[in-house]
């Protein structure tokens, strides 16, 4: 229940923060815009940190971890606020569904998290939902589309790292350092189109910025409850709520192909969801098949 609750509480705010970045997009680069959602964070989680009293919590022994954790994210940030601008929000929520997939596959990878035959048939249903929703030959299979499927290879990167990271780190280093390794990226890639923000852009920027703290916050305390691919394909729910952004504020068209591939990836969801209520107790009895 624990993890839901996490989920839940990432869900909305990515929501929040995809509609802080279309407010954005077009007006502020978006490189300038991941240098202001750094900077906001770092600012934010350090005080947290100082008034906690928890000064220990800047340290960390796996900098070369973080680095790289860092790197993949920021470029999956990237390909996702472009996307944002491209593409209907439910388009990219959509597409950043091979998250999934792909951590699924990396975790069995480098943490050495069971590859099952229940897992295995979760994967074919969300590539098999995938395929519903990006019709491939449609128009939406573009370059937009492909920039969206590449941040999604980069988030599934950045989650196995955060999910190896928990196992050592607090979530508020390991937030603390996302924003501390992206802060120097956004800022040299943004030099030169730098531009001042105006009063509103001011708003939307803190948006995004408070929203990315709490969405990874969530994230990082649900991969302490479970498996990385549990905890990414959870977020399969953002579509529909996300659609509902899409076709209230932006009165972009409600697709049921999106609604069609999402069920299909839920019942991917739901295969690996009970697989892990199937290996508890025999973890508990300490007994093996």
């Amino acid at each position: 229940m624990g993890v839901v609750l996490w989920m839940m509480g990432a869900l909305f705010s990515f929501c929040l923060m995809a509609v802080g970045a279309r407010e954005l997009s077009g007006e502020i680069d978006t490189f300038q815009t991941l240098f202001f959602r750094s900077l906001i964070g770092l600012i934010f989680i350090t005080l947290i940190i100082y008034s906690t009293g928890r000064v220990a919590l800047f340290s960390t022994r796996r900098g070369a971890l973080h680095i790289g954790r860092n790197l993949f994210h920021f470029g999956g940030q990237y390909g996702w606020f472009t996307g944002i601008g491209l593409l209907p929000l439910a388009e990219v929520f959509a597409l950043e569904f091979t998250v999934p997939i792909w951590t699924l596959l990396f975790a069995a990878l480098f943490l050495k998290e069971g590859l099952t035959a229940k897992k295995i048939l979760a994967i074919l249903f969300g590539i098999a939902g995938v395929l519903v929703i990006v019709r491939p030959g449609s128009e939406i299979f573009d370059l937009a589309s492909l920039i969206v499927i590449a941040a999604a290879i980069c988030y599934s990167v950045a989650h196995v790292s955060t999910k190896a990271l928990s196992n050592t780190d607090h979530p508020l280093t390991v937030l603390f350092y996302m924003c501390l390794v992206q802060l120097p990226v956004g800022l040299l890639l943004s030099l030169s189109s730098w531009r001042l923000p105006d009063p509103l852009q001011w708003l939307w920027l803190l948006l995004v910025g408070v929203t990315a703290l709490t969405a990874h916050y969530c994230i990082t305390r649900a991969m302490q409850l479970s498996e990385a691919g549990i905890v990414v394909t959870l977020d399969f729910l953002r579509l529909p709520l996300i659609a509902v952004v899409g076709v209230l504020f932006y009165h972009e068209p409600f697709d049921v192909a999106l609604m069609l591939g999402a069920g299909l990836m839920l019942l991917g969801n739901l295969l690996n969801v009970y697989q892990q209520k199937a290996d508890a107790p025999r973890i508990l009895r300490g007994g093996q098949d």
